[in-house]
């Protein structure tokens, strides 16, 4: 298993455990290594980890950033919608959040007290 392997694992071992900020570092470090090496292909489940980990850690505007960057990417992603719109109305952005929610409803995510 490779060292980004066993550091995406611990990441993941982490948030489990609702340690959100150390999730998180791991995460980004991993993401700036991928984009650093132009690998984006392929990291977005990283990302979303990372969006979730910032969110869960109150880091609502490195969440949004993350989640911007997916949904650039792929605006029909349900989850990262979902996630956007969570994240906005976390900042009481409501107006902002109620088309994301929307959209990740549409694309089949379920929106559970949407």
């Amino acid at each position: 298993m490779s060292t980004i392997s066993l550091r995406y694992t611990w990441a993941q071992s982490l948030f489990a455990q609702k340690d959100y900020t150390r999730a998180a570092t791991i995460l980004a470090e991993l993401l700036d290594e991928a984009t650093r090496e132009e690998i984006l292909h392929g990291t977005t489940d990283l990302e979303l980890l990372l969006a979730r980990a910032y969110y869960h850690s109150a880091q609502l505007g490195r969440a949004e950033q993350v989640l911007v960057g997916i949904l650039e990417r792929e605006p029909n992603e349900a989850y990262a919608r979902l996630l956007m719109g969570r994240t906005l109305q976390r900042q009481q952005r409501h107006d902002e959040a109620r088309g994301h929610i929307a959209l990740a409803k549409a694309l089949g995510q379920p929106v559970d007290n949407a």
